[in-house]
């Protein structure tokens, strides 16, 4: 492969006077890689898109809204908050499915300097008031199933304004969103700081709760141009090797993009989005994931890329009725959230002859993606990553946090102008995490010669579910609020569709009975179901431990995971 030519190519893009030139730059107290030609803010890059006003935008079921009528709702809801008195650094909280709604809410808010709180769509009602207790919130935004949440416990609630979206019957005191988007006045002109929060983003919490991480509108306009050079780097070291030259733009379709995972993480968010929007082209939602329904929306609307967790990818190809739905249309099917199994990566490749399969390594905490890989390149080495981004700089580093040679597995840390500003109300985890401005991921790796980084295990306590982040400690802490447990202790499972599920060790207290469904239902009331154990084991005997006292998690691990793959 054309590795030689990759890494010219990508030093030619950021060299001085280049469209993606890097710049040294003052960032919060540290000097960060940064593009010197980006937008300085998301307002600024929004307000950009208002060229596509003819062209669709979203699309959702029979739906749909053009890029001139998103703007003049955008508008209206900007407006509209100003008028309520929310100005820049107050915050509003979004808690609904994958509606247009969800987008158009959100580039308001942050046209207007306001902080975005992404509310999980899955969270209970306690999950629900945390992070509204938390990011206190001015005004919520939400959907009929996040309502009744609400109305579970109205308390969590107060000092702030509900905004109804499909909903057909609001409660007293609340605002359809109908009103909101009727309201005619033009969006105010405001001037944001690019390092200012624009949006918060929950992430699982490694003691029980969730942390809110901030993203800044310079982070996030970071991982957008990361994105647009990573393709650029590719496409150009691939002309440059063969002396192909790439297609003419007149020639290349609009982009239409499936979006399959939730709009309040940043695998849908900043990359999937954002990168749709800069090119001018479709977010098309779904309701909730199912393939045959994906195979419908792909053909129907002539979708140009899907991205969601690979056991999505897998399921789309694999399905029964794949073979009878024009997919065509299809030119990139990748994957985040978790790694791309490499069998995955050659099956997409040979499954839809128009398609590449492509993949990025991210997080939260970096805005979106650290590094990126697609096509050729990842056909070549499907156990990679792909070589890190721009503003990223990235290190693999022993537990001293001494730097690693290149080839040598260690921790992966990263510092550059992605990183999140920190963990709202939470200092304490800003300082362990990000040290001198260098995130520590929690992930073991290592980086080859060409600067392709591949990930090896995980430092971190903690189960990657379908794309979902799980922290062992939050389950735990869930099972010991049962008056009956004595000892418990949680792990991954491999699960062939998800990646991994929720398996819990138990040892009761003395006298005490309890069965899997008890606990599962004890811990459904207390947190979001997809982090309820599948799988529960109760032990006679107490956790094996080490000498210091921790549980033996990886033996407990091995020998019950066993149990599992036998049975299968």
């Amino acid at each position: 492969m054309h590795y030689a030519e990759l890494m010219a190519a990508r030093a030619e893009l950021i060299a001085e006077g280049s469209p993606f030139e890097i710049v040294e730059t003052p960032v919060l107290g540290q000097t960060l890689r940064c593009f010197k030609h980006a937008p300085a803010t998301i307002r600024d890059f929004w307000l950009s898109t208002s060229a596509f006003s003819a062209r669709p935008y979203l699309i959702y079921q029979s739906e749909r809204l053009s890029y001139a009528q998103s703007h003049a709702q955008v508008d209206a809801t900007a407006a509209w908050l100003w008028h309520q008195g929310v100005r820049p650094g107050d915050r509003i909280a979004i808690a609904m499915r994958n509606y247009p709604e969800w987008m158009l809410i959100y580039w308001a808010g942050l046209s207007i300097g306001v902080t975005v709180v992404g509310m999980n769509a899955w969270w209970i009602a306690e999950e629900m008031a945390f992070a509204l207790e938390d990011s206190t919130p001015k005004f919520l935004f939400l959907d009929g199933e996040r309502l009744a949440r609400v109305q579970e416990r109205p308390e969590m609630a107060a000092g702030m304004t509900l905004v109804t979206v499909r909903v057909a019957a609001p409660p007293a005191g609340a605002v359809p969103w109908s009103d909101v988007i009727a309201f005619k006045a033009a969006m105010p002109a405001v001037t944001i700081d690019p390092d200012a929060d624009a949006c918060i983003f929950y992430t699982s919490g490694t003691t029980g709760r969730p942390k809110g991480a901030q993203l800044t509108h310079r982070s996030c306009i970071a991982n957008l141009f990361n994105m647009v050079f990573s393709s650029r780097a590719q496409a150009l070291a691939v002309h440059r090797a063969t002396g192909i030259a790439p297609p003419d733009p007149a020639d290349v379709p609009i982009p239409v993009t499936l979006i399959t995972t939730p709009l309040f993480h940043v695998t849908a968010n900043n990359c999937a989005a954002y990168l749709t929007t800069a090119g001018g082209g479709a977010l098309v939602m779904m309701y909730r994931w199912d393939a045959a329904e994906a195979l419908k929306i792909i053909e129907r609307e002539r979708v140009t890329s899907m991205s969601g967790v690979p056991m999505m990818a897998r399921e789309l190809i694999s399905h029964p009725a794949f073979d009878s739905h024009d997919t065509a249309s299809l030119t990139t099917l990748s994957g985040g959230g978790a790694q791309l199994q490499p069998d995955l990566v050659a099956k997409i490749d040979s499954s839809i002859k128009t398609a590449r399969p492509g993949t990025g390594y991210g997080m939260t905490e970096t805005s979106g993606i650290i590094t990126s890989v697609s096509a050729d390149f990842f056909v070549d080495r499907p156990d990679s990553a792909g070589p890190s981004v721009p503003t990223l700089e990235v290190k693999c580093v022993d537990d001293t946090g001494r730097m690693l040679a290149i080839g040598e597995v260690g921790e992966i840390w990263v510092k550059g102008s992605p990183v999140i500003k920190g963990y709202l109300n939470r200092p304490d985890a800003t300082s362990s995490s990000i040290v001198d401005g260098w995130l520590q991921t929690g992930d073991i790796g290592r980086i080859d010669e060409h600067g392709f980084l591949y990930i090896v295990d995980r430092k971190k306590d903690m189960v990657l579910r379908g794309g979902e982040n799980i922290y062992c400690a939050e389950v735990e802490a869930c099972v010991f609020r049962h008056p009956a447990v004595a000892e418990c202790c949680a792990f991954g499972v491999p699960d062939d569709r998800l990646g991994e599920e929720v398996g819990i060790a138990v040892v009761l207290k003395p006298g005490e009975s309890l069965n899997a469904e008890g606990l599962r239902a004890h811990c459904a009331s207390l947190m979001a179901k997809h982090k309820v154990p599948r799988h529960v084991w109760f032990e006679a005997e107490p956790l094996p431990r080490n000498a210091s006292g921790k549980f033996l998690k990886r033996e407990l691990r091995a020998r019950l995971s066993a149990e599992v793959t036998q049975a299968a």
